[in-house]
């Protein structure tokens, strides 16, 4: 028997699953065999599912605020000061024979 690799399961994948649960139009079973995962598993995303849910319908929730804030221009900035430091170290480097030309 092959010992399988741990899988990473996408938020919106455990969505699906968690409401298919609730749904109730399958057992536990059939779905684990479906979706290819554990009944625990299952089990568990809906209980998270349920704990969670009341928090859509609270006050002051919206999509703006689940996405923090970025500032681009910061961003940006950051950006062209590693670049920077990326071509100088490139360049002394070079210079001082310890990274080829061709890269």
């Amino acid at each position: 028997m092959t010992k399988r690799t741990r899988r990473n399961h996408t938020p919106a994948f455990k969505a699906k699953v968690a409401l298919a649960a609730l749904k109730g139009e399958k057992t536990l079973a059939e779905l684990a065999s479906f979706f290819d995962v554990h009944p625990n598993q299952i089990t568990t995303w809906k209980a998270q599912l349920l704990e969670g849910a009341a928090g859509v319908f609270g006050p002051g929730w919206s999509a703006a605020e689940a996405a923090p804030a970025v500032d681009v221009k910061t961003l940006h900035a950051k950006i062209g000061e590693l670049t920077l430091e990326n071509d100088f170290l490139a360049g002394a480097l070079t210079k001082a024979g310890m990274l080829s030309a061709k890269r």
